[in-house]
C-alpha cells in the first residue's frame, strides 16, 4: 500500500493514529472535508470513528471496485478494524489484516470468499501479475459462481507461484483438466484458464482466463524503421493470429540495437524489461531458421530466435522466426514454467541430508512427482515424505544402471514427472553422467535443480570459512583412488601442492592411503575433520590434525558419507577481510 490518509473523526481516536503513524511512516492525516478532493491520490482511507461518519463521508465518491480506492473503518477504541470499500482489488482486506496485527484489534471482513477460506479470484491479475483475457464484465458472475460452490474447472498450462498455489489449495468443487476439450458445459458452469494460449470456449459456460507473463520475445530490427511506433502492436497481432496472447516480460535482441528508437519505446512507454546479446553469444545457439543474410550483416545467423532462446534461460522455441515488414520476432518461454504433456525427468539436488537444506525448487519438483527414484545409500528418505498421494517412491540402492534406466523410461512413456533425487550437488560425484547419455539416446527431456553440496555444508558444520585472506584462496573438491582410479594430474599429493582447503569425498575406506599422500606436501600438524553424515540426525564430527586422520576414520568406524576436510582453514579465527575495513574503498563505501 503506497499511500495511506488517516482521517480521524474525534479527539478520542488520538491514540489509534499515533500507532499508525509509527506502523506507516508515509501516511497522511488529512480532515473528512478533504477526502473527497483526495479520493484518486490515495490508494486507502483509514477512518478512525463511528462506522455511520466513514459510510455517509465515502457514499458520493464511490464509482466501482475497479477504480476505488481501500476504505478501513476503525472505531475510536480500536477494538474492531473493518474492511469497508474494495477488499480485494482495492487491498482493504489485507490492510485490515495489517492494521489488526499491528494495534492488537478484532479485524472484520465481510467477503464470503475470504469468510469461506475460497480463493479471491479479483486480487489474481494483481497478486500474481496475471492479466485478464476474458470479458471483465462477467468477473462478478464469476466469483458467485466460485463462492456458491458451483462445479469449477480449472485448465492450467503454465507453471508459475500462482499456479502452484492454485493446485495446493484447491477446493473441493474445482477440478484441474488437463485440455480444453475437457471443458464440458454439462459438467461445470465456470472455467477458469491460466495460460498464454488462446482457447474457444464452449457455449454456456462462464470463463475466466489469466494470462501468466511467461514469454520472452526475441526480435530483429532493420535500421531505424520508419514504423518504428507501430512494431509492438504489430508483433503482439502476429503473435495472437498464432495463438498465442500477451505474455511477455521480456525482449531481447542483439547489442548493436541499443540505440534503436523502438527499443527506447519499449522500455520508456511501454516499461518492458530489454537485455541485448552480443553476436558471438547468439552464433552459438542452434535455431532452426538460420540466415546467411543477417550472418553477413550483423555477425549472426541469427536473432530473433537465438535472442528468445538466450533470454528464455534456454527454454523451448514456441512460436519460430515471424517476418514483420521491419521487423522479425520469435517467441519462447523458460523450461521453468512449462508443462510437459510428455514425460519430464527432473535430477534432483537433495542438499547434504536435512530434508530443510533442499531447495525450494526441488522440493516442489518432489511434491509434484508421479514417480520419485532417490538414491536410497546416501539419501535419508525423510527427504522423500513430501510425495503426492498415489506417487511412487523407490530407493534405487539395489538397482544397477539399466534397471533405473528403465524404470525411469517406463514412467516417462506414460507422460509422467519423474525425480531423480541425488545426494548433495548432483554435478559433484554425482553418477548423472550415464544417465543423461541415456536420456539424450532416446530423446527424453530432461532438467538439473542444483543442490547444496557436503562440502559446503562441512563448511557450515564446522563453523569455519573455506577461504582465509592471504592464506588461502582455493578450495579443492576430490577424491582419493579406489576402485575408481585418478586421472594422473590429479593424484593427492600433487593437488596438496597449493595447500589449499582440500575436501576429500568418498574416501574413508581408504583413509590410510590419503593421509600418506597428504603428508607428502601437508604439515603433519595441518588441522583436518572426519565428517560423518552431515545435517543427518546422527551427524558426527570428529577433529584433529593430519598425522592422526586415519587414526580417527578407523577408532570411530567411519565409512560411507564421511568428508575429509583438510587445511589450515578449520577453525581459523585469523586475518581480516578488506571488504568491512575502515580504511577500503570500494562501490558502495568510501574509506576512511
Amino acid at each position: 500500500m503506497n499511500k495511506i490518509a488517516i482521517i480521524q473523526i474525534n479527539e478520542a481516536g488520538e491514540p489509534i493514529t499515533t500507532r499508525l503513524q509509527k506502523k506507516y511512516p508515509k501516511a497522511e492525516i488529512i480532515s473528512r472535508d478533504s477526502v473527497g478532493s483526495n479520493w484518486k491520490a490515495f490508494d486507502a482511507f483509514v477512518f478512525i470513528g463511528a462506522m455511520g461518519i466513514c459510510v455517509r463521508t465515502i457514499a458520493p465518491l464511490i464509482e466501482d471496485k475497479h477504480n476505488d480506492p481501500a476504505v478501513v473503518c476503525i472505531d475510536s477504541f480500536g477494538q474492531h478494524v473493518i474492511a469497508v470499500l474494495s477488499g480485494h482489488i482495492g487491498g482493504a482486506n489485507d490492510l485490515t489484516r495489517d492494521i489488526s496485527a499491528a494495534i492488537g484489534g478484532q479485524e472484520v471482513i465481510t467477503t464470503q470468499s475470504d469468510n469461506a477460506g475460497l480463493w479471491a479470484l479479483d486480487t489474481f491479475e494483481k497478486r500474481f501479475n496475471w492479466p485478464i483475457a476474458s470479458d471483465i464484465a462477467d468477473m462478478n458472475d464469476c466469483i458467485f459462481t466460485f463462492v456458491n460452490r458451483k462445479p469449477t474447472a480449472l485448465l492450467l498450462e503454465m507453471r508459475d507461484e500462482g499456479t502452484d498455489y492454485l493446485e495446493q489449495t484447491k477446493p473441493d468443487h474445482v477440478t484441474i483438466i488437463n485440455d480444453i476439450s475437457e471443458a464440458d458445459p454439462q459438467k461445470y458452469e465456470l472455467l477458469i484458464i491460466v495460460s498464454p494460449f488462446i482457447h474457444n470456449t464452449p457455449n454456456n459456460m462462464l470463463e475466466l482466463h489469466f494470462v501468466p507473463m511467461v514469454g520472452t520475445i526475441g526480435f530483429g530490427l532493420a535500421h531505424h524503421p520508419d514504423n518504428f511506433e507501430c512494431i509492438y502492436d504489430e508483433i503482439d497481432e502476429a503473435l495472437a493470429q498464432r495463438g498465442i496472447l500477451p505474455c511477455t516480460y521480456r525482449y531481447c535482441t542483439i547489442d548493436v540495437k541499443k540505440d534503436e528508437e523502438f527499443c527506447e519505446l519499449l522500455r520508456e512507454e511501454y516499461n518492458e524489461e530489454v537485455e541485448f546479446f552480443t553476436a558471438e553469444e547468439l552464433a552459438a545457439i542452434k535455431v532452426p531458421t538460420p540466415s546467411a543474410t543477417v550472418e553477413k550483416h550483423v555477425g549472426t545467423p541469427s536473432v530473433c530466435e537465438a535472442a528468445a532462446i538466450l533470454g528464455s534461460n534456454h527454454g523451448q522455441l514456441i512460436i519460430p522466426k515471424i517476418k514483420g515488414k521491419n521487423w522479425t520476432a520469435a517467441l519462447a518461454i523458460d523450461e521453468k514454467y512449462l508443462r510437459h504433456k510428455q514425460g519430464h525427468i527432473e535430477i534432483v539436488g537433495a542438499g547434504p541430508g536435512d530434508p530443510d537444506l533442499i531447495s525450494v525448487r526441488g522440493r516442489k519438483m518432489l511434491e509434484r512427482a508421479d514417480l520419485i527414484l532417490y538414491a536410497g545409500s546416501l539419501v535419508p528418505k525423510a527427504l522423500t515424505e513430501c510425495h503426492k498421494p498415489g506417487a511412487i517412491v523407490r530407493s534405487s540402492a539395489d538397482m544397477n544402471l539399466e534397471e533405473q534406466c528403465a524404470l525411469m523410461k517406463e514412467h516417462y512413456d506414460k507422460g509422467h514427472s519423474i525425480v531423480r533425487l541425488h545426494t548433495g550437488d548432483p554435478c559433484i560425484f554425482g553418477a548423472i553422467q550415464e544417465q543423461m547419455a541415456f536420456f539424450d539416446a532416446n530423446n527424453m527431456h530432461y532438467h538439473i535443480t542444483p543442490g547444496i553440496s557436503s562440502f559446503l555444508a562441512a563448511a557450515a558444520e564446522l563453523r569455519s570459512q573455506f577461504t582465509i585472506p592471504e592464506r588461502t584462496q582455493t578450495i579443492i573438491l576430490t577424491r582419493g583412488e579406489g576402485h575408481t582410479p585418478m586421472p594422473e594430474k590429479e593424484q593427492l599429493h600433487l593437488l596438496a601442492k597449493s595447500q589449499s582447503t582440500m575436501c576429500i569425498f568418498l574416501s574413508a575406506a581408504i583413509v590410510d592411503d590419503v593421509q600418506k599422500e597428504l603428508l607428502q606436501e601437508y604439515p603433519e600438524d595441518t588441522p583436518v575433520a572426519a565428517c560423518y553424515h552431515l545435517t543427518w540426525p546422527d551427524q558426527k564430527i570428529y577433529r584433529g590434525v593430519l598425522k592422526d586422520l586415519a587414526k580417527i576414520v578407523h577408532d570411530n568406524h567411519l565409512t560411507l558419507t564421511t568428508m575429509l576436510v583438510v587445511g589450515e582453514a578449520i577453525d581459523n579465527r585469523q586475518g581480516l577481510s578488506e571488504l568491512y575495513n575502515k580504511h577500503f574503498t570500494h562501490l558502495f563505501r568510501k574509506g576512511n
